[in-house]
Order: C-alpha cells, then sequence, then structure tokens
C-alpha cells in the first residue's frame, strides 16, 4: 500500500520540517511548501495530494479570500487549519462553509495526527460506500440469483458500519472505543428482556453503532469544546438524533436502527430530547440502550470528570429509576453482577489497534 500523501504549508521554516519529519516517521509521504503560491505548483495534477495542512498565524480578508480560490480549485481536496483562532465565530463560518475540515493547534500533534487519521478514514468509508451502494444496485436486479452474493454485501455493510463509528469515535479519544461497547451493553440487557429474534437483536447493535451518526454534522469548536457549552452550543449538540436519523432514513434499514438513533436520549419521565416522549412511548430498544450509553458514561474518564466505579454507576442508575430509566430495563440490569459487566466492558476494548497508536503519540511525540 502506497504511503498516503499530505501537502504542508508553513511559511516558518523550522516548524514545517519538524512537522514534517514527525509525520514521515508515521509513514506519510510528505510534500513542504512554505506558501499558498507555492503549494499550488503541486495541486496541479488531479488527486495528487488527498489531504493539505496549512498553518496560518493569522487571518484576514486576504486569507479568507485565498481559501475559498483552493477549495474552488480542488474540492476534493482536505484540509485541515494548524491556527490559534481567538474568533470562535470564524472558526465555526471556516467549519460550515466547508472551507476547511478540522481546526486544531499547530502545538497539538495528538490533535494533529487525530485530524489526519480521522479525514483519511472518512474518505476511504465514502469510497466505501459509493461501491457498497453501486454494488447493492446491480444486485437487487438479480436477487434470485446472487443470494451468496447478498450475503457478502451484508458482510461488507455490517463492518463498514463499524468502521464508521471508529472514524467518529477518533474525533474524540475520550469517548473512543464507546460505541462498540455500548453495543453489546445493548445486546446483554436485550436479551435478559427477552428479545431472542436474531435479527431483530443484530438491529439493536447495529443501532448502538450508529446512535451517534449525527455528531458528523456538529463541528469539532463544539464536539470537542473543554469548558461549559453555551445555550445555543447545547441547542446544536441536540440536534444530532435528528440528524443522525436524516442521515439514515433513505437506506433500507430496520426500524430498531431508526428507534435507538433518533430516541436514544428520550427520558422515561418525558424530560428528554427530542421529543419529549413519556413512559413506552420511547421504543423498548431505545430505552435499553438509554441504561447502556449512561452505565458506559459514568465508568468512562471525561474531560470535565473523572471515571466512576462501576458500584457509584449502579447506584446511580438505581436512584433514576422510574425518571430517567425504564423500571423494567433497571431490573434487568441489576440482574447481572457488576464483574460480569465489568468482564464485558475488558472484552469488547481490549484490542483497539487505531486507539493504541494514538495513546503512543499522545505519550511520545512532541512538535
Amino acid at each position: 500500500m502506497k504511503p498516503k500523501k499530505i501537502l504542508i504549508v508553513e511559511a516558518n521554516n523550522h516548524r514545517r520540517k519538524k512537522l514534517a519529519k514527525h509525520l514521515a516517521d508515521l509513514d506519510f509521504a510528505i510534500k513542504e511548501a512554505s506558501s499558498l503560491s507555492e503549494a499550488n505548483q503541486y495541486l496541479v495534477a488531479p488527486d495528487n495530494f488527498s489531504l493539505l495542512l496549512l498553518s496560518l498565524s493569522r487571518f484576514d480578508e486576504l486569507q479568507l479570500k485565498k481559501l475559498r480560490l483552493l477549495k474552488r480549485a480542488n474540492p476534493r481536496l482536505g484540509l485541515i487549519l494548524l491556527s490559534r483562532l481567538q474568533n470562535p465565530k470564524l472558526a465555526l463560518s471556516l467549519l460550515d462553509k466547508g472551507l476547511v475540515d478540522y481546526i486544531t493547534s499547530p502545538q497539538n500533534p495528538a490533535a494533529i495526527y487525530s485530524a489526519i487519521k480521522s479525514e483519511f478514514q472518512k474518505r476511504e468509508l465514502i469510497k466505501e460506500n459509493q461501491l457498497f451502494r453501486r454494488s447493492l444496485d446491480r444486485l437487487h436486479s438479480k436477487q434470485e440469483k446472487n443470494h451468496q452474493r447478498a450475503s457478502d454485501l451484508e458482510e461488507i455493510y455490517d463492518a463498514t458500519l463499524e468502521n464508521l463509528m471508529t472514524a467518529l469515535d477518533l474525533r474524540d479519544v475520550e469517548t473512543f472505543g464507546h460505541s462498540k461497547t455500548v453495543a453489546k451493553y445493548s445486546l446483554v440487557l436485550a436479551e435478559i428482556l427477552g428479545i431472542n429474534d436474531k435479527e431483530r437483536l443484530d438491529n439493536i447493535k447495529k443501532g448502538a453503532l450508529l446512535h451517534d451518526v449525527g455528531k458528523i454534522a456538529i463541528p469539532d469548536s463544539i464536539l470537542k469544546k473543554p469548558s461549559s457549552l453555551s445555550p445555543q452550543e447545547w441547542k446544536k449538540i441536540r440536534l444530532h438524533p435528528v440528524l443522525g436519523f436524516g442521515l439514515i432514513r433513505d437506506i433500507n434499514l430496520f426500524k430498531e436502527v431508526g428507534n435507538i438513533i433518533l430516541y436514544h436520549h428520550e427520558r422515561y419521565d418525558g424530560q428528554g430530547y427530542p421529543h419529549q416522549l413519556k413512559g413506552r412511548q420511547s421504543p423498548l430498544e431505545a430505552r435499553i440502550f438509554a441504561l447502556a450509553d449512561a452505565l458506559d458514561a459514568i465508568t468512562s474518564h471525561r474531560p470535565y470528570r473523572k471515571e466512576r466505579s462501576f458500584p457509584e454507576a449502579r447506584q446511580e442508575i438505581e436512584d433514576n429509576s422510574g425518571s430517567q430509566f425504564d423500571p423494567e430495563v433497571v431490573k434487568a440490569f441489576c440482574s447481572v453482577s457488576l464483574e460480569m459487566w465489568k468482564k464485558i466492558r475488558l472484552q469488547t476494548t481490549k484490542f483497539l489497534p487505531a486507539f493504541e497508536d494514538f495513546r503512543e503519540l499522545l505519550n511520545n511525540s512532541k512538535v
């Protein structure tokens, strides 16, 4: 496999060389330019580079114009802006207009690496999805003669879903592996509650993996914000169930998948979102997932708090039975020992190679 090609644009020779060496050591093919004007000569060939790292110490109308021209000339070029923008409105505007794909500090190697991996994985997933959709369309006309091929494509489809959620999880190292963990928790709870139909269980797994797919439309400046969110930012975050449901609505997925994506933030007391469903108005699979999601959130580290123990998680879940959670789902949760829940978590998260690469970069790399 050929190394992925990255073009670095940085006026400071020392910083450019250091960043280039750092990324070359991670097996990327690097080309350097000291300005956008110099970079243009490398961007003439179609798809010569799929990703550009642009370092800007200042940002004015001229730079904005250059970015517009760059994206217009290279619409398929991924662009990671290395800059400490002090104006959050400007950062949101650049992301919303599609002029840049990510914004991160030039002094944060971990964030740079995360953005690069996420961008390349997103591109690979888009290619895979396009290939899959074309193959599926052809398959529909030959369905009776091609049952085995349909089965093979279904496996590719399932793998693509998992890879998509891994790529989304990589946007935030603090929640990496979250989707796979809550998917396993949800399956265990579903079986305890008497759901034993293989197809329905498979749909619950898919819904759990895809529950936060709507966050792909939420800017990193909000999703990764280390401080408290403003009311307007919370309003955008709360859109992600509806956005996610909109993304998968036209795909031929079963109702359990859509139910988890759309209703996983509803509460048993009707105080959730987006539709304030109360009690059993919310589908069972969504009520199951809500508890699974909370269990992983409580026992995982977050930037704004430390992880808590499983006994503390059980106490909080029991305290919120009938308010946040369905009492029957809480009863099912409590019927399993805490040691078993810990074991499920360990078995689900112990093999995460992409995250291990990221953690090693965090510990050993400095720009």
